[in-house]
């Protein structure tokens, strides 16, 4: 049963190979088979024939995910020079009966993982035919053997089937199942298919499949033992369909096991057969001319000299990958390894994402969500893009919801990141990329419903239902406004009520006011009625004011308090966010950060973040100030809290060194305290100072030891005591601050 004796024609390949697949074409032209069998789950049979419809494009996957489970899913890559591929177009384009013939993913699904035996670490054939050769890398051993003898063509078609059949042969002697157990298994089965085979087409068939099978298949194997191999089997039921792939899902370095490590450089040797390499050399200056770096002709023609003289001093028969790249650094980025990474990263590896046609099977869900996609114009691509949204807009509006809704569901096609046009609430910026597993989430996420907005309504209820702490919620309700799912609302308000009301935790309180907050001007940007939130966010308030003096009090530890402070500054944030919704708030917050800051039994480092949110809401004088901080750093106080009362009201990257350099009676205070410091106190105290003082910008930092240099009294100009710092008037001056109001306003977005 080899390929060159009567018998069906078996053509052992590696999956995923521009020149196997060539070398398949011209194999399948001499022998003209009656049928082609080809690697892949049995299940797919049904969907062969929209292979040939023009809207599929490679790279794309035939998908398999258990019916009960879409969650345990199987992949099946094929790319335009995957020799399947190949094997199927070329049936299909002569109407030639084709079929899969693996193991069916209802057996392969039905397994748990856990439960097959590990066996011995697995034989890479090609590593040890390569080692065998003399190589030390199996790819450019591959190169040399198969992709660039193969492009040059051979008198005999079936030679190269011939020699790697033999080669597998002796493996297969050597190493048995070579660690892969399962592999009898699916042998077994693709055995009974080419027995089915042989009684409908005769001997006149062709079987395309893994290079390392074919041994198993021309071996002689009795029907009773091939059926004991896969009696009692479990199975489940399947779905099946097309999904689209990515060049980079074919990459070994994501994790696929039949990966290769350059399936752009691979689909350009199939696409080009003619003069891949300056053809190839083109395209690179093209993406590096595209990145402003100066390229021209010139250098494409001495690049492609210096790859063909590398091939020849290195005995390979024409220049591969490795003789590209280094033709590619030497002369094109001038020994740099960074333009070479781009070029490594868009064209050896590449970004192709594939298409299936409409009439693919597919889960309500992904329908719904492919026309919201061709309705919001937003393509999914397999290359990172930024994505800058103007809520005030519409379109954009629309776009967020839906990005916001699948991330609920678990798809995260698009992530949230920082935006670069400004820090108004009405813009968003998001990172899309469309990963080929999304297509499983989304089969996933079709248990909660048929179209986007039900489905993630459905988990948002789902999830607030099976919340325990009251952050799960807080964060829910936030995601909940962002994705405007207002029916989802009530179930997730009535949850953070519940867990509100038993959660006596002023941590946890106090940690999920801010997102609260947040969730309340986000809601307003989008046009959300949020007013059962913010009643839920004012409550949540009133307890905070309560609770929170008592636990700053409670003989904390450093940890404890570091912990409070940052609670401390959330909640101020947060109250001012709720201020306008429940005017009487920011007084008694005002009430309680006084009462934090007066009362010596609080550590100093609330004391002194107290008096500094005070100071900079305008509620606390100067002459109020300097007087805290003046029993703060007094000699009763001990050097640890004192230096503790620093951190607090002048740390945290809060401008506390502006104001330190402004205001030459804080500052006094706080050079006094430090030279009184004693030498034994002081060695405990600096890691805290220096972490105050070391974030400082350098320019503040360098102010502030100019004016330290300068002696108590000398450290403003001579006009007087009440003169300001050189270049600062003495006090605002109304009429030149209205002037640059407006401009301000336009500034922060408040206009």
């Amino acid at each position: 049963m080899s390929p060159g004796a009567a018998g069906p024609l078996l053509l052992g390949v590696r999956h995923h190979g521009p020149g196997s697949a060539r070398a398949v074409r011209a194999a399948l032209d001499h022998a003209q088979p009656r049928a082609v069998l080809i690697e892949g789950p049995p299940e797919g049979d049904a969907l062969l024939g929209l292979a040939a419809e023009p809207g599929m494009r490679p790279p794309v996957a035939l998908l398999a995910h258990a019916a009960d489970d879409p969650a345990r899913a199987a992949f099946w890559p094929l790319a335009a020079f995957s020799p399947e591929w190949v094997a199927l177009r070329w049936a299909q384009a002569r109407q030639v009966p084709v079929r899969f013939i693996d193991l069916p993913a209802a057996h392969t699904l039905a397994a748990p993982a856990e439960e097959e035996e590990p066996g011995p670490l697995p034989v890479d054939p090609l590593a040890v035919l390569a080692e065998s050769a003399g190589y030390e890398d199996a790819e450019q051993w591959w190169e040399d053997v198969v992709e660039h003898r193969t492009t040059a063509g051979t008198r005999d078609p079936l030679a190269p089937f011939e020699a790697l059949a033999e080669a597998m042969g002796a493996l297969r002697e050597t190493y048995g199942d070579g660690g892969r157990p399962r592999d009898l298994v699916r042998e077994a089965h693709m055995r009974q298919r080419t027995r089915a085979a042989r009684r409908e087409f005769g001997e006149d068939y062709a079987v395309v499949c893994g290079a390392w099978h074919v041994p198993a298949l021309r071996a002689k194997a009795t029907v009773a033992g091939d059926r004991a191999l896969l009696a009692g089997m479990p199975r489940t039921k399947v779905e099946t369909t097309w999904v689209p792939w990515t060049h980079r899902r074919l990459a070994r370095a994501g994790g696929y096991g039949a990966g290769i490590s350059s399936p752009g450089w691979y689909a350009h040797l199939f696409a080009s057969p003619d003069r891949p390499v300056e053809r190839w050399l083109t395209k690179v200056a093209g993406l590096l001319r595209e990145e402003d770096r100066q390229v021209s002709p010139a250098h494409v023609i001495e690049a492609v000299r210096l790859a063909e003289t590398l091939a020849a001093v290195r005995g390979r028969p024409v220049p591969g990958l490795s003789e590209t790249l280094e033709a590619v650094r030497a002369v094109m980025c001038d020994g740099s390894g960074i333009p070479l990474a781009l070029v490594e990263d868009r064209l050896v590896v590449g970004d192709l994402l594939g298409e299936v046609p409409e009439a693919a099977p597919a889960v309500p869900l992904q329908r719904d969500l492919s026309r919201r996609q061709r309705s919001l114009r937003l393509k999914a691509e397999a290359r990172e893009r930024e994505l800058e949204l103007d809520l005030r807009k519409e379109t954009d509006t629309a776009k967020s919801l839906l990005l916001h809704r699948l991330r609920m569901l678990g798809v995260d096609w698009g992530v949230p990141t920082a935006s670069r046009s400004g820090t108004g609430t009405f813009r968003e910026t998001w990172r899309l990329r469309w990963e080929p597993e999304l297509s499983v989430r989304v089969a996933e996420a079709g248990v909660w419903g048929t179209t986007v907005p039900g489905a993630a309504t459905a988990k948002a209820e789902a999830e607030a239902a099976r919340a325990g702490e009251l952050g799960e919620v807080t964060a829910l309700a936030e995601r909940c406004l962002l994705a405007g799912l207002s029916q989802a609302l009530p179930a997730v308000l009535r949850a953070l009520a519940d867990l509100a009301a038993l959660d006596t935790d002023v941590a946890r309180l106090s940690k999920a006011l801010p997102a609260l907050a947040r969730s309340l001007r986000y809601g307003d940007v989008r046009g959300t009625d949020s007013a059962a939130l913010a009643s839920v966010a004012a409550g949540l308030a009133e307890r905070i004011c309560v609770a929170l003096p008592p636990a700053c009090a409670a003989g904390l530890d450093a940890d404890a308090a570091a912990e409070l402070r940052g609670h401390l500054d959330g909640v101020h944030g947060a109250v001012a966010l709720l201020a306008d919704a429940e005017g009487g708030l920011r007084e008694r917050w005002s009430a309680v950060l006084r009462k934090l800051a007066g009362r010596e039994t609080v550590p100093g480092l609330i004391r002194g973040r107290a008096v500094r949110l005070l100071l900079d809401d305008g509620r606390l004088g100067p002459e109020e100030t300097a007087r805290l901080m003046g029993l703060a750093l007094s000699p009763a106080a001990s050097p640890a809290d004192a230096a503790g009362w620093i951190e607090g009201f002048a740390g945290g990257g809060s401008g506390g060194g502006i104001l330190l350099v402004h205001d030459e009676r804080l500052l006094g205070l706080v050079d006094t305290w430090l030279v009184s410091v004693p030498e034994a106190a002081f060695i405990d105290v600096l890691p805290l100072l220096r972490r105050t003082f070391g974030a400082y910008e350098a320019g503040v930092k360098r102010t502030l030891g100019e004016l330290a240099r300068r002696p108590p009294g000398h450290r403003r100009p001579a006009a007087g005591a009440g003169a300001a710092p050189e270049g600062f008037g003495p006090a605002l001056d109304p009429a030149r601050a209205s002037a640059a109001e407006e401009v301000a306003r336009l500034l922060l977005g408040a206009a």
